[in-house]
């Protein structure tokens, strides 16, 4: 048995970079374009829905949502995404990669549409059918992230195989850039023909009916690259991995990478299952023993990583007009508001996101996961104290700018490490049939780490000043103050990233212990061939 999975997989781990490699990435990569899409599509519209929905007659300000619908918003996704990525990981190793992959895509679709299409003209019921569709959208990108990383691993080969994974992940940057960049056109078009008074000379008219269309038509675009590649999907052949190491069908294995490679690869009949010692189970002490430190590496780096990564990219408006980026929003009227929302983020993205992803997808096969995932925390600790200790410093006009470069920095290095480095490893170092599990319950401990950045920071990082707070929120301790426990939340993840050991170069069998468990089973059958052997002469 051994031997025909050592063929078909060592076909995977040698082969060239080819066409197959790259149709890969950009299949599972527009699945990932459009999580970013849609997840930080939401940042975006944030201030329209308070105008146009939570607007109070006579107020100095613009309307804004209220605290619990806010964190609903904004963290709703991020529950169904943390659920998705536990239901679908596990049933990615129960039923195969192909067979559930599909199903995310098609979940992506029709909730991206639905949230667009939140009916009623009460806050209430659209904001209520709003988070609905969240959910259940989340629910679909959960299941994006186990099922694309354990996808790409599976079919990519040992020296570019850290690069594929990183290349899938970095189409996020380019999903927040899109999201920008449309939210610009689309504004742009409409203030165009759609002008109004800044909401200080019109409280009222500055918002103007049509401004409604805004934000649906923003949030219903990410169908569109999800529906564009779901066809794509279904015509993947399941990983040879898979089929040949939990499936235990290595001739079907082997036909299906002879047609992916292009290469003629032999598989002997199948062998005696009965001469195969049992395999050890998630919940075993042999799993914990094995892999339970990697585990907790994996799933708390990610965690930490997650709080200070989704609490700056959601609040990264709040924390431009802290610093006087974006005016004041009684200067601008509802649409003007939102364009410079979109032009701050696509700039960041623009200067810092993308970038640090492609360097990671760059560097990580010479670097290695592990050297870059301990540099990224470290950088960024630097930059967050290097934000926060000298705060009112970059408040003041004439520092904006460099308070836009540090800033940009931080998530430079999150993105030239842990966040891309996050989601390669876990789908490196387990076997295959826990990678898909064990990357889903990674990856969800990083969604409990973005749920505490979406709902704590909200209410940690207003002003210590009640009055100076926005509009329904309690008292906080300051962005100051914020930054620097993102700042502890960092170094805490570099230290635990020492658990997580390094993958560049190796096989995922040699990486995972498969190795060891095949040396296992063919001693077991050779010791029964020989017992079955010399029973009669007993």
């Amino acid at each position: 048995m051994a031997k025909e999975q050592i063929q078909v997989l060592n076909a995977l781990d040698v082969a060239k970079t080819q066409w197959y490699h790259f149709t890969a990435i950009i299949v599972a990569g527009m699945g990932f374009f459009t999580d970013a899409y849609d997840l930080f599509c939401v940042s975006l519209v944030t201030k329209l829905l308070g105008r146009i929905y939570y607007h109070v007659d006579g107020a100095a300000k613009p309307g804004s949502l209220p605290p619990n619908v806010s964190a609903a918003v904004n963290g709703v996704a991020f529950c169904g995404t943390l659920l998705g990525q536990l239901f679908f990981g596990w049933l990615g190793d129960k039923l195969g990669r192909k067979k559930v992959y599909g199903m995310t895509l098609l979940t992506m679709v029709i909730c991206s549409i639905g949230s667009g299409l939140s009916f009623g003209h009460t806050p209430k019921s659209v904001m209520a059918t709003l988070c609905f569709f969240r959910f259940w959208l989340g629910f679909g990108i959960g299941g994006d992230y186990p099922l694309s990383a354990t996808i790409m691993s599976e079919y990519s080969n040992k020296k570019t195989r850290g690069a594929f994974i990183a290349a899938v992940f970095a189409m996020q940057g380019f999903g927040i850039l899109a999201g920008g960049i449309f939210a610009i056109i689309i504004s742009a078009a409409f203030k165009t023909k759609f002008d109004a008074k800044p909401y200080e000379e019109d409280p009222v008219g500055s918002t103007v009916p049509q401004a409604d269309f805004i934000w649906r038509i923003i949030v219903m675009v990410g169908a569109i690259p999800a529906a564009l590649t779901f066809y794509s999907r279904m015509k993947m052949p399941e990983t040879a991995r898979y089929t040949a190491l939990v499936a235990k069908n290595t001739e079907q294995a082997a036909k299906d990478m002879s047609k992916v490679l292009q290469v003629e690869i032999q598989a002997e009949p199948q062998k005696d299952e009965g001469a195969r010692a049992k395999p050890y189970g998630l919940f075993s002490k042999e799993f914990l023993r094995r892999h339970g430190l990697h585990l907790l590496g994996t799933t708390s780096t990610w965690f930490l990583l997650d709080i200070a990564f989704y609490s700056q990219n959601l609040f990264q408006k709040d924390i431009f007009s802290a610093i006087g980026w974006i005016p004041p929003a009684k200067t601008m009227n509802a649409i003007e508001e939102i364009y410079m929302i979109a032009r701050a983020q696509t700039l960041i993205a623009l200067c810092s996101t993308v970038p640090g992803y492609w360097f990671t997808v760059a560097f990580i096969d010479r670097i290695g996961r592990f050297t870059i995932q301990l540099m990224g925390f470290f950088f960024m600790t630097v930059f967050m104290f290097a934000l926060a200790f000298p705060y009112d410093h970059w408040t003041h006009k004439e520092n904006r700018i460099g308070f836009v470069v540090m800033y940009s920095l931080t998530f430079f290095f999150a993105n030239f490490g842990p966040n891309a480095t996050t989601f390669v490893v876990p789908a490196e170092i387990f076997p295959a049939r826990f990678r898909s599990t064990c990357h889903g319950i990674s990856s969800a401990c990083g969604k409990l780490g973005a749920i505490v950045g979406a709902f704590g920071f909200l209410y940690l990082a207003q002003n210590k000043d009640k009055s100076k707070a926005d509009a329904g929120y309690p008292a906080g301790i300051g962005v100051k103050n914020s930054l620097i426990v993102l700042g502890v939340m960092n170094i805490l993840g570099f230290f635990f990233t020492f658990l997580v050991p390094e993958a560049k170069g190796k096989s995922l069998e040699e990486m995972s212990g498969e190795n060891e468990e095949n040396d296992i089973n063919e001693e077991a059958g050779q010791s029964r061939s020989y017992t079955n052997r010399t029973v009669p002469y007993a």
